[in-house]
């Protein structure tokens, strides 16, 4: 199997980045950015949409948290263990990220924000894409 590390870097990045955007929306003065990308994505592009509730920045701060230190784990898979064992790193990544792809599309439909789960697919091609190539047989 052949791991592009960069790729995974890359989507490490992405998670930490939106993780870091995540928490600093839990500061109403820097809520702009996300508030913008959240009515946007809960159409019409009306300014509806906002992250004032304490209960919305509290699970800004909680899941932003969470995400970044996702990305951080990652980080580490990428350049501590895909060279040296690729099947592991695989199964460390792509687990985690199947899980996260169906909880967060179920949960963005739920919410009426479906258009979330086309961005998830992208995300989710990143982390695929980064793991190509046959597995290796394993050996009894």
């Amino acid at each position: 199997m052949i791991v592009n590390v960069n790729l995974l870097k890359f989507g490490a990045a992405l998670l930490i980045g939106f993780g870091v955007l995540f928490v600093l929306s839990a500061w109403p003065p820097l809520a702009a950015p996300l508030t913008l990308l959240v009515d946007l994505f809960a159409w019409p592009f009306d300014g509806g949409q906002t992250l004032a509730a304490e209960a919305t920045r509290l699970a800004l701060a909680i899941g932003g948290g969470v995400l970044a230190g996702w990305g951080a784990m990652i980080w580490l898979v990428a350049t501590r263990l895909a060279d040296r064992d690729p099947e592991l790193a695989r199964s460390l990544v792509l687990g985690p990220v199947v899980v996260w792809f169906v909880l967060d599309c179920l949960g963005s439909v739920a919410a009426g924000v479906p258009i979330n789960v086309v961005l998830n697919i992208g995300f989710l091609a990143v982390f695929f894409a980064a793991f190509r190539g046959a597995a290796k047989p394993r050996q009894a």
